[in-house]
């Protein structure tokens, strides 16, 4: 796919986390589409880019995962600055931090400056999960939990596409209706928007938890990518400073009623 100037979107900053790849989970293909179409002058990758809990425990590298990480260097040789912050999937890579591989820099976390003055703890998060920290066997049980759950989901949107219905995200629906899960997300942003007051920050930009976030606590502004799994998002710094969640398909959606909202009535009636 060429690249379109009409759709390209340039933004200062760039904030993902949580693409998974080496899962059959991961949206590699949308993704693909989200990086032709997103340039930025600084990348953050904010953890767990590579499961390498998955990949331990069964190969999984299609075509498409392997184009994702050649868009990425590419990106790199073009003139954007990538920096790796790691997460508990790619936490190999925590012995590598201070190194550049291929012009991507591995740091264990950064403040970012924006372009309005503000600075931005960057950390993917997990060291604020108590459930990581302390109890790696429940994690991984929960990552079983929830890889099951996705093919689960799989099949139930499968039935929803036939039936002319939207997509639909059990583990996200489950999140926020299981009490504990929502509490656990109130307290991961809590400890997540204290960490980055004590640091001397106005805000914090994570992942860890697949749930995209823009908000205010208690004064300091909480950022959270989402993921490339379910969701589809990212977070943008826009050239004055501004932040801002993308939610991919929602894009993709409003580009194709506008488009057809401007298409000649010929055309719609020829094509209907």
């Amino acid at each position: 796919m060429s690249q379109d100037p009409e759709t390209t979107i340039r933004v200062r900053t760039l904030f993902l986390s949580d693409l998974h790849l080496g899962t059959k989970g991961c949206q590699a293909a949308l993704l693909l589409d989200f990086l032709r179409e997103v340039d930025a002058d600084t990348i953050y990758l904010v953890g767990d880019i590579v499961d390498g809990w998955q990949l331990r425990s069964g190969w999984y590298w299609p075509q498409d995962h392997n184009d994702v990480v050649q868009k990425m260097l590419r990106k790199v040789r073009k003139g954007a600055h990538v920096v790796y912050v790691p997460g508990n999937h790619d936490e190999f890579l925590r012995d590598y931090i201070g190194m550049t591989f291929g012009g991507v820099e591995i740091a264990e976390s950064r403040i970012h400056e924006a372009a309005d003055g503000k600075r931005y703890l960057v950390i993917h998060g997990d060291q604020f999960d108590m459930v990581v920290r302390h109890s790696k066997w429940l994690a991984h049980l929960g990552d079983w939990a929830y890889t099951s759950a996705l093919a689960v989901n799989t099949v139930v949107n499968r039935v929803r596409r036939r039936l002319g219905l939207p997509y639909w995200s059990l583990s996200a629906w489950a999140k926020l209706k299981v009490k504990n899960a929502v509490n656990f997300i109130g307290q991961f942003e809590t400890f997540l928007a204290a960490e980055a007051k004590r640091q001397g920050a106005d805000g914090v930009v994570c992942g860890h938890i697949h749930h995209a976030a823009h908000r205010q606590i208690e004064g300091l502004t909480y950022l959270n990518t989402g993921d490339w799994v379910e969701s589809c998002t990212g977070i943008v710094e826009h050239y004055d400073g501004r932040m801002e969640v993308l939610h991919y398909p929602t894009l993709l959606r409003e580009r194709s009623a506008a488009a057809e909202a401007y298409e000649p009535a010929d055309i719609r009636r020829a094509v209907a």
